[in-house]
C-alpha cells in the first residue's frame, strides 16, 4: 500500500511539473506565432462563409508574418 501512494504522489508531481511548462509555453506560442480562430457573419463573403451558410470558418491567424512585417496584397487581416 505505500507503494501505491509513493507512486501516485510520483505521477502527481510529474504531472504538475509538466503543467507548469507546458502552459507557458503554449501561452507564448499562441501569443507570438499562431492561433486559430473562428470566422463568423457576412462581412468576409465569398472569401470566407462562401454561399451565405450559417456555418463558421475556422482561419489560422499567423502572428509571425505581422510582427515582421510580410504582410502582402490579398493577405487577411485580423484586427482586435
Amino acid at each position: 500500500m505505500a507503494q501505491a501512494q509513493g507512486l501516485g504522489k510520483k505521477y502527481i508531481k510529474a504531472f504538475f511539473k509538466g503543467f507548469f511548462v507546458a502552459v507557458p509555453v503554449t501561452v507564448t506560442f499562441l501569443d507570438r506565432v499562431a492561433c486559430v480562430a473562428r470566422v463568423e457573419g457576412a462581412s468576409m463573403q465569398p472569401s470566407l462563409n462562401p454561399g451565405g451558410r450559417q456555418a463558421s470558418d475556422v482561419v489560422l491567424l499567423n502572428h509571425w508574418s505581422v510582427r515582421n512585417y510580410d504582410v502582402q496584397r490579398g493577405d487577411i487581416v485580423s484586427l482586435v
